[in-house]
């Protein structure tokens, strides 16, 4: 009965793989996803009626992204040629994971393993994921200390820098980071701030207001249909702006009077053509759940052996050269995170530097719940670069790894995970809640007590909201200022006017 199971899930992905990699077939693409659907849930339905297990239940797990990845057919909201790129992609890794999902169920039947075993060393494994973290972790903090540069710089040694902030429906933000900025003792400086056609005309007064101080006002225009709004506002900026080196920030940011001096002086010593900052967080209504999750994929894994340098797009500095070798803006029109793209080049060269800001570089920044909440749908599926498959393996990683520990410390003998496992699974839970503390208290986003249950629930919320932008992304809108993001970011055909 298994063997037919087996090869009623074998048909079903024959037949998905054939509409999206057979160009005649993709023509009946309708009909193919309704037939290729109706057998992915046939097929992995009976297997885990009749099979009930992990194994089974990984299988229908990935049955479902499948699902969801032919579905975007029967949507039609992206133009044609990416939507047949993107369906045959994830289509052909959902199905060769199941694959080896398959093959390792197969041998698990031949050989069963006996005792606490599978457990031990499921246990094992993570206990060296959660120490590597650890170390990870350890290891970001000390080399993103803000060191002020023991040399101190005359103004004529100083670089010039423009401050360039795109800036769309602003009000009481914009004025208090202007403010802050035009206190600003550095002796280069230029400020120009964009309005991106903002739908009132309180954001233009607030830049005008301050034009007697020499910030400079730049009218935006209506995104390009192949921009990213903010892309495009950056790029316009970045063409208006005079200085060696140009700082990007949101209206979010406050500095004190020596903020930029130092961070100049500090991007100097380090002999770096690239600074990207965490600003301190100050005060505000923000949800440290969500910023403390937005922290942890960008400072705790090991992203350097990936060659994928931690970045935030709140504040960063680059040098125009670099920016203009790496393509400009023009070569992330469409990408939510442009400034990742140019991290990575300037990592390659040993020019790029991340740095945590301390409350005493006065460089700081304050995010409301709902701003924070945005922010994370607006990123999270771009990061895993709007792939579905992507979303299943690290939501699965996450439960395995960052959610399983703490079950086995706690129940791991109700369901006879044994001694060894159990003591295995505890000592990871607690290498996580160190890491999560030392998260905490060095972004200052939360206190120790809550670390302790901290670190399974944020996952979880992780999860959630991973899916939910992905679903945001692929069925929906996510807006950023009034404005639908997914048009440049997913290839969506813009809806025409309705005929009145």
């Amino acid at each position: 009965m298994l063997m037919v199971m087996f090869w009623l899930a074998g048909a079903a992905a024959v037949v998905e793989l054939a509409l999206v990699w057979v160009r005649p077939l993709w023509r009946v693409r309708t009909a193919g996803m309704v037939l290729a659907v109706a057998l992915t849930s046939f097929a992995s339905g009976l297997v885990l009626a009749f099979q009930p297990n992990v194994f089974s239940a990984l299988l229908l797990l990935a049955s479902l992204y499948r699902i969801f990845n032919l579905s975007r057919i029967a949507e039609k909201r992206m133009h044609e040629v990416y939507l047949r790129q993107a369906t045959r992609r994830t289509s052909t890794m959902l199905i060769g994971v199941q694959g080896v999902v398959a093959l390792i169920w197969w041998a698990w039947h031949q050989w069963p393993p006996h005792g606490p075993l599978p457990w031990a060393i499921l246990a094992g494994l993570q206990l060296v994921v959660a120490l590597a973290l650890l170390l990870s972790t350890d290891r970001t903090m000390r080399h993103t200390v803000w060191q002020q540069g023991r040399a101190h710089l005359s103004d004529s040694q100083l670089p010039t820098i423009t401050v360039a902030i795109p800036a769309r429906n602003e009000t009481d933000d914009l004025q208090a980071c202007l403010a802050s900025i035009i206190a600003s003792d550095y002796p280069k400086l230029e400020v120009i701030v964009l309005d991106d056609c903002s739908q009132t005309k309180r954001t233009s007064e607030i830049i005008r207001g301050y034009a007697h101080d020499g910030v400079r006002f730049i009218q935006g225009e209506e995104p390009k249909e192949t921009w990213l709004p903010k892309n495009q506002a950056y790029d316009r900026l970045v063409k208006e702006a005079s200085g060696q080196y140009i700082l990007f920030c949101g209206v979010d940011v406050r500095v004190e009077r020596e903020s930029i001096r130092q961070l100049a002086t500090l991007m100097i010593a380090k002999k770096k053509e690239m600074v990207g900052v965490l600003p301190a967080r100050v005060g505000g209504s923000g949800n440290a759940v969500l910023q403390s999750l937005r922290y942890w994929w960008e400072l705790v894994p090991p992203r350097r052996l990936f060659r994928r340098p931690p970045v935030l797009s709140t504040c960063w500095i680059i040098g125009r050269k670099v920016l203009e070798d790496a393509g400009g803006f023009q070569a992330v029109a469409r990408s939510i995170t442009p400034e990742a793209y140019f991290a990575r080049r300037a990592a390659r060269a040993d020019a790029y530097s991340f740095i945590r800001a301390s409350q005493a570089s006065g460089l700081t920044s304050m995010k409301s719940a709902a701003e924070q909440r945005d922010t994370a749908v607006r990123t999270r599926y771009p990061q895993l670069h709007r792939r579905p498959e992507n979303v299943f393996v690290v939501s699965l990683v996450e439960c395995v790894f960052l959610v399983l520990p703490f079950v086995l410390a706690a129940a791991g003998w109700s369901f006879g995970a044994g001694a060894l496992a159990t003591a295995l699974a505890t000592a990871a839970s607690l290498l996580l809640v160190l890491t999560y503390e030392i998260l905490l208290l060095t972004t200052r986003t939360g206190r120790w007590p809550f670390g302790l249950i901290g670190l399974p629930a944020s996952m979880l919320l992780d999860i959630g909201l991973t899916h939910y932008s992905m679903w945001q992304y692929e069925f929906s809108t996510v807006d950023w200022k009034g404005r639908n993001i997914c048009i440049p970011a997913m290839h969506v055909i813009p809806h025409l006017p309705e005929i009145k």
